[in-house]
């Protein structure tokens, strides 16, 4: 009887599940068929048709490239359709503007190639000049083109060298809130370009941005970006002076500095050293009333690297005055401990505050130790005792 017993087998496809594969893979051979014969009636009005019929054929393929993936967005540009739609941009109609821009930023969104060859179509100049117009619908999709466009590195110097940044400048006031923050964001990636021979900003800027930073969450990558501006702002006589004009400027940059991520307290406590090296008896005042001693001395236990250093040197430039000097050690530790109990609570106050003790003696003496080495260093032959 266990001989007849055979062991069960898996059974062999059923011609029923043979036959649905079948039958999906002649429907996804159908739709691809489809869409390059879409492909290619689109990119052909474009190319010949007459005003209407481009722009129908502009919000067609937007429609077509929202809906699929990213390929498309190739086939689209390979059948040719980016320079008749850079073309479209500079039409006096502005429903043929419209159309196009949001064409081409939706083919520009995650593809570097088609980032590159819009700008290389010549789409930058007629993008500057929407930035112009009083139409703020359009106005602001130009925003985000100059953001989607700067978002590829070769692109950068074109842009930066068009005059954009200037009209980019003025959303910052005047743009809704998403134009405000892609208008950063622009000029966030033009900054990092290596080509510009001259900086991208002036000090017009300085003020649209601390008041948003005044709005935004310090620790906010919208705050990384806007800091990282103001930094760069600093490093000229006319940032610093704006800066120190604006309504709270100072403030805005010592409130980051307590507050804000890793990078932005790096960015302002770069901002606020620039001050203070550029001509500390004009600045170092101005820094202090705003009690930026508390942020500082837990930026030096608790910042990047950079945004230590640049904590440690600012407050050497604060504090070397007779009255500090004069600080007892009970002033200190209470000082110390208030900044400890801030920065990490109850639990790990005495932890925190016995480093920053720490490193703040380290640093005493290693400024003792570079100030006798310097006094050793200018002594004449003469005044160097003999052995």
């Amino acid at each position: 009887m266990g001989h007849d017993q055979e062991k069960e087998e898996t059974p062999p496809a059923t011609p029923v599940t043979v036959a649905s594969s079948a039958v999906k893979d002649q429907e996804e051979e159908t739709w691809n068929h489809q869409k390059r014969t879409l492909v290619a009636e689109l990119s052909q009005k474009l190319i010949t048709g007459d005003l209407r019929a481009k722009i129908e054929a502009a919000r067609d393929v937007r429609k077509v490239v929202m809906k699929s993936s990213g390929k498309t967005r190739s086939k689209f540009a390979a059948a040719g359709v980016i320079p008749p739609l850079v073309s479209m941009l500079s039409c006096p109609n502005l429903d043929a503007r419209q159309a196009s821009l949001l064409a081409l930023l939706n083919l520009a969104v995650r593809n570097e190639r088609n980032k590159v060859n819009i700008v290389t179509a010549g789409a930058v100049p007629p993008l500057v000049e929407l930035l112009k117009l009083q139409n703020n619908g359009l106005r602001e999709l130009a925003t985000a083109a100059m953001l989607t466009l700067s978002a590829a590195a070769p692109n950068r110097s074109a842009i930066a060298s068009s005059g954009a940044a200037p009209f980019l400048v003025q959303i910052l006031s005047s743009g809704s809130v998403q134009g405000k923050v892609d208008a950063v964001n622009a000029l966030h990636n033009l900054s990092t370009c290596k080509e510009n021979s001259v900086p991208i900003l002036d000090a017009k800027a300085v003020s649209p941005l601390i008041n948003l930073l005044k709005e935004c969450k310090k620790y906010s990558k919208f705050a990384e970006k806007t800091t990282a501006l103001l930094e760069s702002l600093s490093k000229s006589e006319e940032g610093r002076v704006a800066i120190t004009d604006t309504d709270g400027g100072i403030l805005t940059l010592v409130e980051t500095v307590e507050d804000g991520s890793l990078l932005s307290t790096q960015h302002a406590v770069g901002a606020l050293l620039s001050l203070c090296e550029s001509c500390r008896e004009k600045y170092r005042a101005l820094i202090l009333n705003e009690g930026a001693i508390p942020g500082l001395l837990r930026l030096t236990v608790e910042g990047t690297n950079i945004a230590r250093e640049r904590a440690h040197t600012l407050l050497d430039l604060l504090r070397d005055t007779p009255q500090e000097k004069k600080l007892t050690p009970s002033v200190l530790e209470k000082f110390v401990y208030d900044i400890a109990l801030r920065a990490n609570g109850t639990d790990k106050v005495a932890d925190t505050a016995k480093r920053l003790l720490e490193d703040m003696v380290q640093r005493s003496m290693e400024l003792s130790m570079n100030s006798i080495q310097h006094r050793a260093a200018s002594r004449t032959p003469a005044e160097t005792p003999s052995a």
